[in-house]
């Protein structure tokens, strides 16, 4: 084994990666996922909250299935299965136009179901997305403020994300 300390999962069992799932927006299925991968290594957006130093495993990557999120029901199971001990909502379900109505029901429904760890969000908010949705006051709201926290980041590293 390299890299980072033992950890054990709730069985004992020693682990050396955390190991997450990742669900994206269907209508964004053929993505390259080029910026989430990106954000997995360098700690960005959502993934700040690991630490550089413990190395991540994806251990599930699926889309929604399209409004309602049908797919939502099931992929985190199998994830866990997997050995997923969170689940990331891509960020493209807070920046699409228009955003996920459904995105904080996800979140809810996989803690609830699952009892696993659920974060909006994978890389950093692009910033022509950022000025956008300002621009037509898409996250005016406390609710919406607190679903793109997780990716807000600052301008300087959202314009990486372009």
């Amino acid at each position: 084994m390299t890299g980072g300390s033992p950890r054990q999962d709730y069985s004992g069992k020693d682990l050396m990666f955390m190991k997450i799932g990742i669900v994206i927006c269907d209508r964004y299925k053929s993505c390259a996922d080029g910026k989430c991968f990106r954000a997995v290594n360098n700690r960005e957006g959502a993934f700040d909250i690991y630490s550089k130093d413990e190395p991540l495993e994806i251990v599930g990557y699926t889309s929604c299935d399209g409004w309602p999120g049908g797919n939502i029901e099931y992929a985190p199971e199998e994830m866990i299965k997997n050995g997923a001990e969170a689940i990331h909502f891509a960020t493209g379900l807070v920046v699409g136009y228009p955003p996920c109505p459904y995105t904080s029901y996800f979140r809810d429904f996989v803690e609830t179901r699952y009892k696993l760890r659920a974060v909006i969000g994978t890389h950093p908010i692009p910033q022509k997305y950022y000025l956008v949705h300002n621009a037509l006051g898409t996250w005016n709201n406390d609710e919406w403020q607190e679903l793109i926290k997780p990716t807000l980041v600052t301008e300087e590293i959202r314009k990486k994300y372009d």
